[in-house]
């Protein structure tokens, strides 16, 4: 066991500390036992038990979360008369209740078949009688995906899926798939619903123990071990020094969760839950970068690493994957709908990590970053925040580039403008790691999509969104025009 070292934003790192800038080889993927979604009625994924008690196996396993996997059915018609008349039959769940949950999407067998059509949920807030209406879910196809011809592509566990909607705590759902209609005039008859419907509900489980809070402790007690302690004294009610040894109670790592910090471990401590933020000049230093030279790197922002926002590592694969380097950056967002406050922003990541993996069948959480409307910045896949990680967040384009979601729906709804510099931020930092400017343009080669087929050269903007690559809305059209404004301040950072 390994005692926890906790650090804050506001620790900055020695000067001797330095980022790597040469992207390891790419490493082969080993698959989880299984990336099947739990069936229904099914609890959480078990832990080993050699690696902690029975009762307290028990406990971290239910703190992981869990899905419920609901097979769809035919509905006669649909279940009100908001569809309209002659709306098409289709696919669904009437009213019923469920395990609570807090984010919802539909998923099918067959990762290359899309969904024509409509897909929308209603739900029951946890404990009451009060329904939602209802809310259309994205239906996203195979826009977010590993590219084609890949490994995690072609392990075989890759399921369609629509984006998932994030719909706070609930215990009750009503969903509904419908086709596209026939269109008489066009002689249309409408695409028919892919194979193996089935509704998921995520549970993303508790957010992760706080770190405890210093305390301010008389002199004999500066020099106990690092790590989280405990005594029998109580400090409010004795004036006098303790006089019992501390206690040092330490930081429990598994193995996977050591290996997602291990390759941070440059930038902070073991098993942190903060990257902390440096200054330019700290970056710089850290860097390596030549006296005189100009280096084109912005301030590292603070960064929630995965362990920060309560991932569980047992749910990915073992091994990380690279590319050679990071060219460009793909703005996103996640979809997910805009009713999260920031607090709730860590519950919204493990549901989506979640959903990618257990229900969409990928390796890891699609995203190379995650920003929640307050600016925050959270790692997503795991591998190393300064490394050329391969994501799974632009079908045709994840060589070479990184993926930044910012949580929400922005397609009629403005984002933050702490959202939006937080980008800036985290680009500027990252794009200047590998020598990229971030007002520049970029050719990359396409490995095939709905917008560019295999091996086309394609121009685009160093920050270009996810629209720029793929035929989609995605980042909402209201993000998207933001991202010219992101670009300069992303630039300025890197003191061009």
């Amino acid at each position: 066991m390994r005692a926890l070292l906790v650090t804050s934003v506001g620790v900055t790192c020695a000067a001797a500390l330095t980022l790597p800038l040469a992207a390891p080889a790419l490493s082969a993927p080993a698959r989880p036992p299984s990336q099947a979604a739990e069936s229904p009625g099914s609890g959480p994924p078990s832990v080993r038990a050699a690696e902690l008690p029975v009762a307290a196996s028990r406990a971290a396993a239910e703190a992981a979360g869990s899905t419920q996997s609901l097979p769809l059915e035919p509905l006669a018609a649909p279940s009100d008369r908001s569809m309209g008349a002659g709306a098409a039959a289709g696919q669904g769940l009437e009213r019923r209740t469920a395990r609570p949950f807090s984010l919802v999407g539909v998923v099918w067998d067959d990762a290359d078949a899309e969904l024509h059509g409509t897909v929308q949920v209603r739900t029951r807030a946890a404990g009451s009688a009060n329904w939602s209406g209802w809310q259309d879910v994205e239906t996203h196809n195979a826009e977010h995906a590993a590219d084609l011809g890949s490994d995690e592509r072609s392990s075989g566990a890759v399921r369609g899926a629509t984006a998932p909607l994030w719909v706070g705590d609930s215990d009750g759902v009503e969903v509904r798939v419908l086709p596209e209609a026939a269109d008489p005039q066009n002689r249309s008859a409408g695409a028919p619903l892919p194979e193996g419907l089935r509704l998921e509900l995520v549970d993303p489980g508790p957010d992760p123990a706080p770190e405890p809070a210093a305390e301010a402790a008389p002199e004999p007690a500066r020099a106990a071990p690092v790590g989280r302690t405990a005594t029998t004294a109580t400090f409010a009610l004795n004036p006098t020094p303790p006089t019992t040894t501390p206690v040092v109670v330490p930081e429990v790592l598994t193995a996977e969760s050591e290996a997602a910090s291990a390759v941070n471990a440059e930038l902070a401590p073991l098993g942190a839950s903060v990257i902390p933020a440096l200054t330019k000049a700290e970056t710089e230093e850290a860097a390596n970068v030549a006296a005189g030279a100009k280096p084109y790197i912005g301030p590292r922002p603070g960064i929630i690493t995965r362990k920060g926002w309560g991932a569980d590592e047992k749910l990915r694969e073992r091994q990380f994957a690279y590319t050679k380097t990071v060219k460009a950056a793909f703005v996103h967002h996640s979809a997910t709908g805009n009713n999260y406050t920031c607090k709730q922003a860590p519950s919204v990541l493990r549901s989506i990590y979640r959903y990618h993996v257990k229900s969409s069948g990928w390796r890891d959480f699609g995203y190379n970053f995650a920003v929640d409307k307050c600016g925050n910045i959270y790692e997503g896949r795991a591998g190393g925040v300064t490394k050329a990680v391969l994501g799974a967040h632009t079908l045709g384009f994840n060589t070479n580039t990184m993926g930044i979601a910012v949580l929400g729906s922005y397609s009629s709804t403005n984002p933050p403008a702490a959202a939006v510099s937080a980008v800036s931020k985290l680009t500027a930092w990252k794009l200047g790691l590998f020598g990229a400017n971030p007002k520049g343009k970029v050719t990359l080669t396409s490995g095939g999509s709905n917008k560019y087929k295999a091996g086309t050269k394609v121009k685009m903007n160093v920050i270009s969104g996810h629209r720029d690559g793929f035929a989609t809305e995605c980042p909402g059209a209201r993000l998207y025009k933001k991202l010219g404004t992101a670009r300069t301040s992303s630039a300025k950072l890197q003191g061009r």
